[in-house]
């Protein structure tokens, strides 16, 4: 499988839900989200509006990302991520290892995984402890950053979908409009990537920690599935659980969904340096984006429309 542009089976033209297209935008950090947005822009400016998708599930940087292109022209978001100081703190090259989130975070998920025996007891030990950081002030720091990042408050007329998982019950969640919650919460729900963040009563976490970055599960039932993978489909966990990104495909292919896979490319990878977090790298990250979308833009015309 080529791991920068795959696509499994597609339904029949002539199945009453061959109209339906899926947008999956996984997690990624800073670096992905700028790719996020780069891709969508130039998936744009090759003449491919995959904005009009029937459901837009965000992850984490993915949800970040879904709510902005709901909100505004894809053209705009890519502008206004260019404008970041590209100053670099991390080494530059090709050969560099894959890019991570942050060095602590990743030993600490990885200490978890170590100590879980699934999915969910993931869940439950990664809530128990992101509450012990759960501070009310940095709740609404964290609000107060994420609004600022979003160009409308409202949620979108079209169907969004963003993932998070509850920190008292560790179990996932999915929210919508219909949940009853701000858009703006659910994002910096998604986006919860070391503490638990309060929407009244309610503590959330990362909607990474549901079953993976791009949760492209919840795409069951939709014809035509695009994913945008920042990290490319890769996970920690051990495969036997059934909870990576190619199962997910493999499921949906044998549902009769048709889906398309992008991940970075050599280009992205080297723009997003070693630490996802960095947001120095966003413009180059965007810019990668933006010519791997516009490149593809033509070939996935027909599978998209």
């Amino acid at each position: 499988m080529n791991l920068l542009f795959s696509r499994t089976s597609e339904t029949s033209a002539h199945d009453d839900s061959a109209s339906r297209t899926a947008l999956v935008l996984g997690g990624g950090g800073s670096a992905g989200n700028a790719w996020l947005i780069g891709v969508v822009a130039g998936f744009s400016d090759g003449g491919l509006d995959v904005t009009d998708a029937d459901l837009i599930i965000g992850t984490s940087a993915g949800s970040t990302a879904a709510a902005q292109i709901t909100g505004a022209a894809p053209a705009d978001l890519f502008s206004a991520t260019l404008e970041v100081p590209p100053v670099r703190t991390a080494p530059t090259g090709s050969d560099r290892r894959p890019p991570v989130l942050t060095t602590s975070h990743l030993e600490r998920f990885d200490a978890i995984i170590a100590a879980s025996s699934d999915m969910a007891d993931v869940r439950r030990r990664t809530a128990a402890a992101f509450a012990e950081h759960d501070v009310p002030q940095q709740s609404e720091r964290w609000r107060t950053t994420v609004a600022a990042r979003l160009p409308h408050a409202e949620w979108p007329r079209q169907r969004l979908q963003i993932t998070a998982v509850d920190a008292r019950t560790s179990e996932p969640v999915v929210f919508d409009r219909d949940s009853g919650i701000e858009l703006v919460d659910a994002v910096a729900a998604s986006c919860a990537g070391g503490f638990a963040y309060r929407i009244g009563e309610g503590r959330y976490i990362d909607g990474g920690y549901r079953s993976n970055a791009d949760n492209a599960d919840l795409a069951a039932g939709f014809a035509r599935v695009l994913v945008l993978s920042p990290l490319g489909g890769r996970t920690r966990t051990p495969f036997a659980w059934g909870t990576h990104l190619a199962t997910q495909l493999d499921e949906l292919r044998a549902q009769g969904s048709g889906v398309e896979t992008i991940f970075p490319d050599a280009d992205a990878l080297s723009a997003f340096g070693d630490d996802l977090m960095d947001s120095s790298t966003r413009p180059a990250a965007a810019r990668a984006g933006f010519a791997q979308g516009r490149g593809l833009a033509a070939h996935l015309g027909g599978f998209w429309r």
